[in-house]
């Protein structure tokens, strides 16, 4: 089983009366349980994707046994998906198994209801052909093509003797499923969920599918959507089950995975690097992108393991050819083109001058000409979309709501779960219907601007025709740097001063628009930025309030991250970058958005702001921060990853931030340097994100420090509720204490999700849920205090909820005071003009994350990391440090 088919654990149960056990002595938080649901709001009765399911035979057990394999000579059996093919032969030949209904997980776990005779059993099980689909391994051991075809079939299906124990392992009762949904001490909740998910898993791997965690995928044509580059978006469902406060529920969401386009290998190549012909392919690419990759050859499955050394015409191998005078096998060299030409009467017009591929071992390699080698469908595509992939992708994914809803009726009537043997006889049933919640529309946040306008937002969406900006910035010294030469730039800073106006911006012309030399386009990206640098700095006075950067790509431009480093760390200007395809009033006004942002001024602001109307946000100072911690792209082990966080300042303001942004080891979710104390000429000081940002907090906010802290944290999964409060906020509280020891402020975190499967519909309507929809209720957990939130518009496809988990709350919010703090923090997103999906601290910390990212070129690590400093954890990946803000930006909204 492949490490992504891992299952993840199920969402925790935190009982009321639960202590932890002595290992778990550091934990000083637990998630908190819900105190009340809410009541604002016009109510609508909506659809959940929660299917209810019926738990019949409450007395009964599972029974959890571990399950070991080695081979003849002892060795454990470690080819990955070889496991359900040797407990099936165990079924087929032992009566052991025989009349017993099992979930197998694939590896090391299997459950029965009921137990099995004995508490340890031993089988002797013989598998033919190993080499087959799924699994890596080539048989025994051999060289290349050697024997002729029927050598070759022969060895190929030797037969493997393997030893399976299966003992026991624990004893979980059915029970523990209604007792945990009733809010009673149940410690084998999680387990008995685990079982289920598993009985899922094995009904779907029986039917052939992917397995990707809880997603599974069916080889059906209708299924697939080409993206490009040979790569292929398959279309499958989620199906996991859920504790709601109505019991417990299958929810089925829709889910899509990225597949490797089946057939030649060498049409895959081509297509992956965008060549036309196979002489164009760079192999070293191409090496990469094929490991692992499970291909068809003679008809028999094998996984690559690599590409040959050299060329098929002149790549060698040892083969028996007859017998030498003394009656010994005479061993010949013969490369692998000859082999096939002569011996097989294979011409090989394609690859004879290419790598073979390797489905042997790195010692007893087995090679095959490239071009008899088909890719076999369903194979996941791990490595990073292209932009232009990852767009075909959003495109052709997205579903209206009645599609989808149609589409998930359709999966569960396929998925004929009331056939499945073990559900079926330990008395699970699942309902076919939607299951029905109430929600709450809230009313949207009265906004102001300028001249002191108001309006109340309707549809989640406003405009600025005809109304100022609520602080403007005047913008008197500024210049265009143009990296485009397509851009007509006369007709930009025309239409940028009309607009301007428009908003009430001052604006002088630009004083000058840098072109770049044509000659320069084709020299590396950073000496294309130094050199416009230098231009700029000889022509100008000083330094200017803005650069309007042109870049020559929309997405992804290798311009970006070097001009954003240079501007915002090096120089202190601060910067827009812009690649417009199409200039008008709309998009200038747009971009006008977020350069008053970033120079200080303000589009929009809550009502509540003004006036003391904010539930308990007036009464005492209070900071309100949004985490969030990118990581590189799959497979990149080498990259860090980037920790932000964003700070609200100016209390009682709620709508303007600033962020401070850390590199952190790879692939590490919980926030490293929050609190970070370090030696000092005059004793330890604390260099950590907290400090910095209190200390803004306190300086815009006339010398007061926030009595209370809302922190809202993005991408944290169920199962790493508890580790988030103990490894986050505890570095945050103590980074307060390190300031002033007589110093108490009350703490709220809440995670927000937006990676979950909750789905809403409008019962007999075909639109998406109005805009402020909250649910409390019904699909919520059982008791930990959770709610959706669905706040912006969904203008396409269906509207994706932001899932809010309450884990701590020492200022007592009530659940319509919180909600409706969340709900105007989706009102205060400088960037746009409408409410966005979730709350705008997280959103700015995701895009501070994403920005600072860019500064470090991170295909150049391993030569230069010596040079940026950072940490070093021994055996770990040097981790460079992000080059500091220049003091002129540093404070600024840069990431807007």
């Amino acid at each position: 089983m492949d490490s992504s088919e891992a299952l993840p654990p199920p969402p925790p149960i935190i009982p009321a009366n639960f202590v932890p056990a002595k290992e778990e002595s550091q934990v000083k938080f637990l998630p908190m349980v819900r105190r009340g649901v809410g009541t604002k709001g016009q109510k609508i009765q909506l659809l959940s994707n929660h299917f209810r399911v019926g738990v019949g035979i409450k007395d009964s057990f599972f029974y959890h046994y571990s399950v070991a394999m080695s081979y003849e000579d002892g060795n454990p059996v470690e080819a990955k998906g070889i496991g359900r093919k040797v407990i099936d032969k165990v079924y087929e030949t032992y009566d052991e198994l025989k009349n017993k209904n099992f979930a197998y997980d694939g590896e090391k776990s299997l459950f029965t209801l009921g137990s099995l005779k004995e508490k340890k059993m031993e089988f002797t099980v013989v598998l033919e052909d190993i080499s087959s689909r799924r699994v890596g391994r080539t048989g025994d051991d051999h060289d290349s093509p050697t024997h002729g075809e029927k050598k070759r079939m022969r060895r190929q299906s030797q037969s493997k003797t393997i030893k399976v124990v299966i003992s026991y392992a624990a004893k979980i009762p059915i029970q523990a499923i209604a007792d945990a949904l009733l809010g009673q001490d149940s410690e084998h909740f999680q387990e008995a969920l685990r079982v289920l998910d598993i009985i899922l898993r094995q009904h779907a791997a029986k039917q052939g599918c992917l397995l990707v965690r809880q997603s599974f995928f069916h080889d059906n044509p209708r299924n697939y959507t080409d993206l490009g580059g040979g790569v292929q978006g398959c279309r499958g469902f989620h199906s996991s089950f859920r504790p709601t406060q109505g019991g417990l529920s299958l929810n089925i969401d829709v889910s899509t995975t990225m597949v490797v386009k089946p057939g030649p290998v060498l049409d895959f190549l081509c297509e992956n690097q965008n060549v036309k012909h196979p002489n164009l392919i760079d192999w070293t690419k191409a090496k990469r992108v094929l490991k692992n990759l499970r291909i068809k050859a003679n008809n028999i499955e094998y996984k690559i393991s690599g590409l040959s050394d050299n060329p098929c015409r002149t790549q060698k191998f040892s083969m028996k050819d007859g017998k030498d005078s003394n009656g010994e096998p005479r061993i010949i060299e013969i490369t692998v083109y000859n082999y096939y030409k002569h011996h097989k009467g294979i011409e090989l017009p394609y690859s004879a001058d290419f790598p073979c591929i390797n489905v042997g071992k790195p010692k007893r390699p087995t090679y095959f000409p490239v071009e008899l080698c088909t890719l076999i469908s369903l194979q996941r595509y791990t490595k990073a979309l292209t932009n232009l992939q990852r767009a075909q992708l959003v495109e052709k994914s997205r579903q209206k709501p009645n599609e989808r809803k149609e589409a998930l009726a359709g999966s569960l009537r396929n998925s004929r779960y009331g056939n499945e043997p073990m559900l079926r006889s330990s008395g699970i049933t699942i309902e076919s219907d939607f299951t029905r919640v109430e929600g709450r529309i809230l009313q949207p946040p009265r906004l102001v601007v300028g001249n002191e306008e108001s309006f109340i937002p309707r549809g989640g969406r406003w405009n600025f025709n005809n109304k100022k900006l609520v602080k403007p910035m005047r913008l008197e010294r500024w210049a265009v740097v143009n990296f485009s030469a397509r851009c007509d730039t006369r007709f930009l800073c025309n239409t940028i001063k009309k607009c301007a106006e428009m908003k009430g911006i001052y604006i002088n012309p630009p004083y000058q628009v840098f072109e770049e030399d044509a000659r320069s386009r084709r020299d590396p990206a950073p000496l294309r930025v130094e050199r416009m640098y230098q231009l700029v700095k000889s022509k100008l006075p000083g330094p200017p309030q803005l650069l309007l950067c042109i870049l020559p790509e929309r997405k992804n431009s290798d311009i970006y991250g070097p001009w954003k480093r240079r501007s915002l760390a090096d120089e202190g200007v601060a910067t827009q970058c812009i690649a417009p395809t199409k200039i008008n009033d709309q998009y200038i006004t747009n971009v006008l958005l977020k350069i008053n942002a970033k120079l200080g001024g303000m589009n929009s602001f809550l009502s509540m702001e003004c006036a003391p109307s904010i539930p308990l946000l007036h009464n005492e100072a209070t900071l309100i921060l949004g985490m969030d911690v990118s990581h590189g792209s799959p497979g990149r082990s080498d990259v860090p990853s980037i920790a932000a966080v964003v700070s609200s300042r100016k209390w009682p303001s709620i709508s303007c931030y600033r962020a401070a942004v850390r590199t952190q080891s790879p692939r590490v979710e919980m926030i490293q340097s929050l609190f970070k104390p370090v030696p000092s000429d005059d004793g330890n000081k604390d260099e950590g994100i907290i400090r910095e940002l209190i200390m803004d907090f306190y300086e815009t906010s006339k010398q007061r420090k926030p009595q209370q802290i809302i922190i809202f944290r993005d991408g944290v999964s169920e199962s790493q509720f508890i580790k988030v409060l103990n490894e986050e906020l505890v570095p945050i509280i103590e980074a307060c204490k390190y300031l002033d020891e007589k110093w108490s402020p009350k703490f709220t975190f809440i995670v927000a999700q937006k990676n979950h499967h909750t789905k809403f519909f409008k019962d007999n309507a075909p639109d998406n849920v109005p805009p402020g929809t909250v649910i409390d209720s019904q699909i919520c957990h059982p008791k930990n205090n959770d709610f959706y939130m669905c706040s912006h518009a969904g203008m396409i496809g269906t509207t994706r909820p932001t899932h809010y988990q309450v884990l701590h709350d020492e200022i007592g919010f009530s659940a319509d005071d919180l909600q409706e703090i969340v709900h105007s923090l989706s009102y205060v997103y400088q960037r746009s003009t409408t409410a966005i999906s979730i709350v705008a601290p997280v959103c700015y910390a995701h895009l501070a994350a994403a920005q600072m990212a860019q500064f470090i070129k991170f295909d150049e690590l391993s030569e230069t990391s010596s040079s940026h400093g950072g940490t070093t954890i021994p055996g770990a990946v040097h981790v460079p440090q992000l080059p500091l803000l220049h003091q002129d930006v540093a404070n600024s909204m840069f990431f807007c």
